[in-house]
């Protein structure tokens, strides 16, 4: 198992770097970030269904998360977004001959949107801007220091549980080595970058990033525990499924997203 997350984890950076270099000639980030919102929000409401705690509309909601995905290219109204993402679920359960979980399956619905469209979405929102793509390199290489040293840092000497009725794996002396790691490597990041941000500011952001990252890992742990899955699906080796790589992911960039457009621009 440790084997194949160290390939799949090489290949897929690989292919962020690839992806990256063609972003210069054609919208290559925005395109893989809708083909990982879309996989992560099929085994999103893949889960739900199986659970037999909603029937989600499946076939909107990956809709509406791609609409989410390429938002900030238009630059379209956020507003009338959300609103259709409101509405138009609504009136799907309205319709359906089934009204015992019409309720939780309009709330599912809407939950895989916001998270998998809406958040995500923070990412293609950074990558229009000038030099986005640095700030985006940013939040996935804290989002990846995070998640690997706490890992391995937690199999290595992690003995005090953190949060056992969610992840009985994580332990606080992971979370620490993850916090570590977020900050050597984006503090490294942000020097070979030339970001605009001084020492303090870039150890600030690294922390602040990485604990978001953490978080998210969680949100999804319990989604899964309440799901009574173990991963979200198989098509990473080692890792489980998409929605098991990017749930760190999409919490750091929303981090990051938020401090270059309140407190760079």
């Amino acid at each position: 198992m440790l084997l194949k997350r160290v390939v799949t984890s090489i290949l897929l950076l690989g292919i962020l770097i690839l992806v990256l270099w063609a972003n210069c000639y054609f919208p290559a980030f925005t395109i893989a970030a809708a083909i990982c919102a879309l996989m992560g929000g099929w085994e999103f409401y893949r889960m739900v269904s199986t659970s037999n705690q909603g029937r989600p509309a499946l076939w909107l909601g990956l809709v509406l998360i791609l609409l989410f995905i390429v938002a900030p290219i238009p630059k379209w109204d956020n507003n009338v977004l959300f609103t259709t993402a409101v509405i138009l679920p609504l009136l799907w359960v309205m319709i359906r001959h089934n009204r015992k979980d019409a309720f939780s399956s309009w709330a599912f619905t809407l939950a895989g949107i916001m998270y998998l469209g809406w958040l995500a979405s923070r990412y293609t929102a950074l990558i229009q801007l000038d030099d986005g793509y640095k700030w985006v390199v940013l939040a996935l290489f804290c989002a990846f220091a995070s998640d690997t040293t706490a890992y391995f840092i937690g199999r290595w000497i992690g003995k005090h549980k953190m949060t056992p009725s969610i992840s009985p794996a994580k332990t606080w002396e992971g979370a620490v080595g993850g916090l570590v790691g977020a900050i050597i490597i984006g503090s490294f990041a942000i020097w070979v970058l030339k970001l605009p941000l001084s020492l303090w500011q870039a150890i600030a952001l690294s922390t602040i990033t990485s604990f978001f990252a953490q978080i998210g890992d969680l949100v999804e742990s319990l989604f899964k525990r309440n799901m009574g899955a173990k991963d979200s699906g198989r098509a990473l080796p080692g890792h489980g499924g998409m929605l098991d790589r990017i749930d760190s992911i999409v919490f750091a960039g929303l981090v990051v997203h938020y401090y270059v457009f309140y407190m760079i621009k």
